[in-house]
């Protein structure tokens, strides 16, 4: 049996995800752990779906997730978590921010956001934390800060990674004007 951990966060590109992937990694480091992260951005650029896979233990061989393996499974986006269910596994963790990204193709009329996304959601996932990040970091002064609320919601299920690790994993990875606004931003998601 593997004590390897894996985790997926997933939105589109602008909204943080490769910097709560970093976050994710140190907090990991931290704690001794030896891990692998893989990122794939697509059009990120272009407000394109990206999706990074973290995965640490004694030793880790890939950093690819399989499906059905990730226990915990973040979403800056609605449809970005619904996309990438199967990676979760029975019973993981999903934190869902409750902001809606209508993308582009959606945009030109070249298909349809589900109305009831939010429905889709809770019928989905048992074990589901649906947040309101961007609104909670916009309250802090940034609502850049979305995406380390959504992790602090997402870090109470990872328990081999302290709070502390992850505090520290903080200011590690993000400019040191920005330290005590995504501090903030983690203690409020984590308290959520």
């Amino acid at each position: 049996m593997s004590d390897t951990t894996s985790v997926v966060l997933a939105g589109v590109g602008g909204q943080g995800i490769l910097l709560a992937s970093e976050i994710t990694a140190q907090a990991a480091r931290i704690s001794g752990f030896d891990v692998k992260t893989n990122e794939v951005h697509g059009m990120a650029q272009r407000g394109g779906s990206v999706i990074a896979q973290i995965r640490y233990g004694t030793k880790v061989h890939s950093p690819l997730v399989a499906k059905g393996e990730a226990k915990v499974l973040g979403g800056l986006e609605r449809i970005a978590a619904i996309r990438y269910a199967d990676y979760l596994s029975k019973g993981g963790l999903v934190a869902v921010n409750s902001q809606m990204m209508v993308p582009v193709t959606v945009s030109m009329g070249m298909g349809e956001y589900p109305a009831d996304a939010e429905k889709m959601l809770r019928d989905k996932f048992e074990n589901l934390i649906y947040i309101d990040a961007s609104e909670e970091a916009k309250k802090l002064g940034n609502v850049k800060a979305a995406n380390v609320v959504l992790l602090g919601a997402l870090s109470k299920g990872l328990d081999k990674l302290s709070e502390e690790a992850w505090l520290e994993a903080v200011k590690i990875s993000v400019k040191p004007k920005f330290i005590d606004l995504n501090i903030k931003a983690f203690k409020t998601g984590r308290e959520i």
